[in-house]
Parts: structure tokens; C-alpha cells; sequence
């Protein structure tokens, strides 16, 4: 982690920073929760072009959460809260029908069979997730992972409080890691499921 990046963490946690576990901060705006933001620049670009809605994204990876800050002083964002630790663990402790929005670009698709179990999209999982959204939320996907895009739409379709639905503002923007993925020539699966 760079000088840059370990000043913003030291500066800026207090301000814009969460634990998981910790009493959420009061807000007035609808939420979205993003799940493993990595460096962050995405889940700035979205919330910089959303400004009628709060962000909260988890991450574990504290270079990755030292970044966000740093992008959430720079582009003056006062919609983003950056919360350490495990997403699940935040989830069950948030209210049922509170987000307007789940997000998980690019998670990781744990490829080998033997360890489907730990994928975020699964039945478990997805239940929770629907859980806590609001009426009308949505859950965004995104992979470059075929198989795991079946896997993925097969759990969404199966969970029968959801339906497929169309992307919603603001467009995702493209990350480094997609554009590496593109430029390997993996195709990119986006998926919106809508609770009813």
C-alpha cells in the first residue's frame, strides 16, 4: 500500500469508515450496498453520478479501502461509506426490506468445484440478500466467469421472490480488472434480478 493511500486510511476512516458489526450510521437516503468494490474506482465513478442515493461498500482488502477513501476526498463524494469486513456479517445484522440496491462486480468464482461453497451467489446467500432488499430492489452481477454466470443466473431465477430485470442508473462503469478480461477475450455477464 502507497504512502498516499496509508494517509488516507490513517486521515479519512473516522469520517467515512465502518466496521462490520458496528451500529450503522443514521441516513436519509436510499441505500445500496457494494460487495467487494477492490480498488474502489467503480463504486466512486457510481456513486459520484448518484447522488440521491448513500453507498456503503464492503471490502476486506484494506489497500482497496484505503484507495476508496482516498478517491471519496478527492472527488468530494459525501455519499460513500467504506465498511471493513466480511458482507455477510453486515448483512445479517441490517434490517430486512431496507437497500434499494445490491451490487457484486466480479466476484470470485472460486472455480474449482470443491469449493463452489464459498461463491457469494448461492442459494443461502441470495436468500439474504433478498431479505434485505425493498420491494423493487435490485441485485446487480457482473462476471467474466462462464460457468459461473450460469450458476449465477440459475440461483437468481430460482429464487422466486426475484425476476430478471433491466439495468438500472447509473450504468456500471468498466473496471481494470474487466478490461483485463476483455483483453483476454472472457466475455463480461451483467445480471439485474429485481425483487417483487
Amino acid at each position: 500500500m502507497g504512502v498516499q493511500n496509508r494517509d488516507a486510511l490513517a486521515r479519512l476512516w473516522h469520517r467515512h469508515g465502518h466496521l462490520v458489526g458496528e451500529p450503522m450510521p443514521a441516513r436519509g437516503r436510499p441505500l445500496v450496498l457494494e460487495i467487494g468494490f477492490g480498488m474502489g474506482d467503480a463504486t466512486a465513478q457510481m456513486a459520484a453520478a448518484d447522488p440521491g442515493r448513500d453507498y456503503l461498500a464492503v471490502e476486506i482488502h484494506t489497500p482497496g479501502i484505503a484507495r476508496l477513501l482516498a478517491l471519496v476526498e478527492e472527488r468530494g463524494l459525501t455519499n460513500v461509506t467504506v465498511a471493513r469486513g466480511d458482507a455477510l456479517e453486515l448483512l445479517r445484522g441490517h434490517p430486512d426490506d431496507d437497500l434499494a440496491a445490491v451490487h457484486a462486480f466480479f466476484p470470485d468464482p472460486w472455480p474449482k468445484a470443491r469449493h463452489h461453497k464459498r461463491r457469494l451467489i448461492q442459494p443461502t446467500h441470495v436468500a439474504l440478500l433478498t431479505d434485505k432488499l425493498q420491494q423493487n430492489g435490485k441485485i446487480r452481477l457482473a462476471t467474466d466467469h462462464a460457468e459461473y454466470a450460469e450458476a449465477m443466473r440459475a440461483t437468481l431465477t430460482a429464487e422466486k421472490r426475484l425476476k430478471a430485470g433491466e439495468a438500472e442508473h447509473p450504468p456500471r462503469p468498466t473496471t481494470k480488472f474487466e478490461q483485463r478480461a476483455r483483453e483476454a477475450g472472457r466475455a463480461v455477464t451483467d445480471l439485474v434480478f429485481v425483487k417483487r
